[in-house]
């Protein structure tokens, strides 16, 4: 029998989490990468299910937000020349992208964080 791998494990998730606004928040492209699925579905989804991601859960970075997180964080230097601001996500609005996207693993991923909850 082999050891199942913690879903996390795949991904270091701790370097991608990000204070932003006073808020523990992930970044579209780091939430798309995690759940399996490419940024474009990520925010396609939430784009099609607007009701269920208020300010709290998910919201689009500043310009400056934007030039910070990308002199902060060396993997996010791909934003740099991007005419498009990335969205946030925090714990919660995370939890709820995994509900609305059809990747087996945002699914896996949810249900691991909210195990991790209790």
């Amino acid at each position: 029998m082999t050891a199942e791998l913690s879903p996390i494990q795949a991904v270091p998730i701790e370097k991608r989490i990000l204070t932003i606004r006073g808020e523990r928040a992930i970044l579209d492209l780091d939430l798309a990468e995690l759940y399996g699925v490419t940024t474009k579905a990520l925010n396609q989804a939430v784009k099609r299910n607007t009701e269920r991601f208020p300010s709290n859960f998910a919201f689009f970075l500043s310009n400056t937000e934007k030039a910070e997180v990308v002199t902060t964080c060396d993997h996010l230097r791909r934003l740099k020349f991007s005419p498009v601001l990335p969205r946030a996500f925090t714990e919660h609005g995370a939890i709820m992208a995994a509900t609305v996207l059809n990747s087996p693993r945002a699914v896996q991923m949810s249900l691991y964080i909210r195990k991790r909850q209790k």
